[in-house]
C-alpha cells in the first residue's frame, strides 16, 4: 500500500509525483483550508455544544465548517415518535425513545417476521390452500392466477357444495371477477405438536411469490408490534446530524399537519398523527442546524430563536384552511446547535435577540479571504487539490506542477483582495478552475491533470462579463447587441443609457 504524504510544507510535496501521494486528513474540520480560528471555535462548538456565526464572502468554506462540525458530534441517542391520542385525535402524544429501547424494537421486528418458505416446500395442503398449488395438476403459480396457467383450470375454491357444471360456468365466473381477484385464502392457521407432546400454533401466509411461516414465537413478537402500530416516527435515531435549512419555508422549518380533505375522519380519512410532519429544526435535534443567508428568513428567526430558548418547539398545522390547522404535538425536542452565516452588509440584518443568544451561547467568527503564502499554505493547497479530486469523484488527480499553477492563481485572486504575499481562501470558484481542467484531462484522456490543462481552463472559466468585455469592447456594448429591435423601441432605459460611459460598468 502506498505510503501517503500528510501536506506539512512544500518540500514534502515536491517529491511526489501526483495529488494522489497527499494525505487527506480524517478530520473533517482539519480538511477546512485557512480559517484557523474559525476551525478552532468550530471544535469547541462541537464538544462544548456552542453555537456559531460565520460572518464572509461566499466560497470561504462557511457551510464547509458547518458540516465538518457535525461529523465532530457523537451520533443522535433518541428517535422521536407521535402516538395516536385515542381520548383526543387532535392532540397526539409525543414519545421520545432512546438507542437501547429503539434496538430492542429492532430485534423484536426482526424476530417478527418468521420464515420464508419456496412454495413447494411448504405443506401441500397449506398451498393449495392459499391459492398457489393447483389441486387438478399439482403445479405452483401465483395465487393472483385465477386459472392454472398450465392446465387452464380455475384455481377458485368453489367449496364441497359447488355447481356441479362449475367447470363449465368457470370461464364465464372468471371473466365476470375484476383482475384483482385472488385465489385462495389469505392466511392459514395449523397446529404442530411438539417433542414434549404439546401443541403449536403456526400460521402460514402470503408473502409475494413466497409463503411466509410463524411459529408461536414469530406471533408474539408480532402482537408486541401491533401494539405499537398507532405511532409514527417524527425524527429517526439513524439520521444525518447535519440538517440544512437555508432559504426554507415556514414549514420546512417549524413542521406542519398535512391536509385531510375528510377531516381525519376515523374510517375515511388519516388519523391526525400520520400527518405530523417535523421540521428542520426537529431533525436537527443532537445535531447542527446550518442556515446560510440567514439573514433572508426574516422574521422567521424569531422562531429559531424560540427553539434554541427552550429546546422544544410545537408542531401544529400552519395553514388555517387546513384540516390539520385544530392539530397539535407540544413539547417536541429540539436541542441543535445553529450554525448560521452572512455576509458582512447583512449582519443588520440579523435579529438582534438572536445575535444575543448566539454571543451568550457561542461565537462569531469573521471568516479570512486571504491566508499568507508560506510553505505551509502551500503545501494545503496540495491537499486542497486532492480534495477537489475526491470529492468531484470524475477527474484524474493533479501532478505537482499542476498545484504550482493552481497556487499562482491562488495569489493572483489574493492579490485581486488587496492581500499581497498572500493565497486566496475564495476556494469555491478554485475548485471550479481544478474541475474545468480536470473536464480537459478526461477529454484528452490524459492520466493526471497538468499545468498546461490548468491554463486552459482559465480561459474556459472566466466569468462571462468578461467574455462580453472581450467579445464586444464593454459590458454596455454587448447588451446594446442583445436586444432586439422591439425591445429597443419599448425600453426607455436603453435610449437613456445608450452613450453612457461604459467604465462605470467595468
Amino acid at each position: 500500500m502506498k505510503c501517503k504524504k500528510a501536506a506539512e510544507s512544500w518540500e514534502d510535496i515536491k517529491g511526489l509525483k501526483s495529488t494522489e501521494d497527499v494525505l487527506i486528513p480524517s478530520d473533517p474540520l482539519d480538511r477546512v483550508l485557512g480559517q484557523e480560528e474559525a476551525i478552532h471555535l468550530a471544535k469547541i462548538a462541537a464538544i462544548q455544544r456552542r453555537h456559531l456565526l460565520l460572518v464572509g464572502p461566499p466560497g470561504t468554506g462557511k457551510s464547509m465548517i458547518a458540516r465538518a462540525l457535525s461529523m465532530n458530534l457523537p451520533k443522535p441517542k433518541h428517535e422521536i415518535r407521535v402516538v395516536r391520542n385515542p381520548e383526543n385525535a387532535e392532540r397526539p402524544f409525543l414519545e421520545v425513545l432512546d438507542e437501547g429501547q429503539v434496538h430492542d424494537e429492532d430485534g423484536i421486528r426482526a424476530e417478527s417476521v418468521g420464515k420464508l418458505l419456496a412454495p413447494d416446500h411448504a405443506p401441500r395442503n397449506v398451498a393449495e390452500r392459499l391459492g398457489y398449488l393447483c389441486k387438478t395438476c399439482g403445479k405452483y403459480s401465483l395465487p393472483s392466477d385465477t386459472a392454472c396457467p398450465f392446465c387452464s383450470k380455475s384455481k377458485i375454491e368453489m367449496g364441497p357444495n359447488s355447481n356441479p357444471f362449475g367447470d363449465l360456468l368457470s370461464g364465464v365466473l372468471e371473466a365476470a371477477m375484476p383482475q384483482a381477484v385472488i385465489t385462495g385464502k389469505e392466511r392459514v392457521h395449523t397446529t404442530k405438536i411438539l417433542a414434549d407432546g404439546t401443541e403449536e400454533t403456526v400460521v402460514f401466509e402470503r408473502a409475494g411469490d413466497s409463503i411466509r411461516m410463524l411459529d408461536s414465537k414469530s406471533l408474539l413478537k408480532r402482537n408486541q408490534l401491533n401494539k405499537k402500530s398507532n405511532q409514527k416516527v417524527l425524527v429517526k435515531l439513524n439520521r444525518d446530524p447535519f440538517v440544512l435549512a437555508t432559504g426554507a419555508s415556514e414549514t420546512e422549518l417549524l413542521g406542519d399537519v398535512r391536509h385531510d380533505p375528510y377531516g381525519g375522519h376515523e374510517k375515511l380519512g388519516t388519523p391526525s398523527y400520520e400527518r405530523v410532519t417535523a421540521g428542520s429544526v426537529h431533525e436537527a435535534h443532537e445535531g447542527v442546524l446550518f442556515v446560510d443567508e440567514i439573514s433572508h428568513l426574516g422574521n422567521l428567526q424569531r422562531y429559531i430563536l424560540t427553539a434554541m430558548q427552550e429546546k422544544k418547539f410545537p408542531i401544529v398545522g400552519r395553514n388555517p384552511q387546513s384540516a390539520g390547522a385544530s392539530v397539535k404535538v407540544d413539547n417536541v425536542p429540539c436541542d441543535f446547535i445553529l450554525v448560521a452565516a452572512c455576509n458582512i452588509q447583512d449582519l443588520e440584518n440579523i435579529l438582534s435577540p438572536l445575535r444575543s443568544r448566539i454571543i451568550g451561547g457561542g461565537y462569531e467568527v469573521l471568516v479570512d479571504t486571504a491566508m499568507p503564502d508560506t510553505s505551509h499554505n502551500r503545501a494545503k493547497y496540495a491537499q486542497f487539490v486532492a480534495q477537489e479530486v475526491m470529492m468531484d469523484g470524475h477527474i484524474p488527480h493533479a501532478t505537482i506542477e499542476a498545484v504550482e499553477s493552481i497556487i499562482s492563481e491562488g495569489r493572483v485572486r489574493a492579490k485581486s483582495d488587496n492581500q499581497t504575499n498572500s493565497l486566496t481562501l475564495r476556494l469555491r470558484e478554485l475548485g471550479g478552475l481544478i474541475r474545468a481542467a480536470g473536464d480537459i484531462a478526461v477529454m484528452e484522456g490524459a492520466p493526471l491533470i497538468t499545468a498546461d490543462h490548468i491554463k486552459d481552463a482559465r480561459k474556459r472559466s472566466r466569468p462571462v462579463e468578461d467574455q462580453i468585455r472581450d467579445k464586444y469592447g464593454s459590458y454596455m456594448k454587448g447588451m446594446s447587441k442583445d436586444v432586439s429591435s422591439a425591445q429597443k423601441e419599448r425600453s426607455q432605459y436603453y435610449f437613456e443609457n445608450e452613450h453612457l460611459d461604459d467604465q462605470m460598468f467595468n
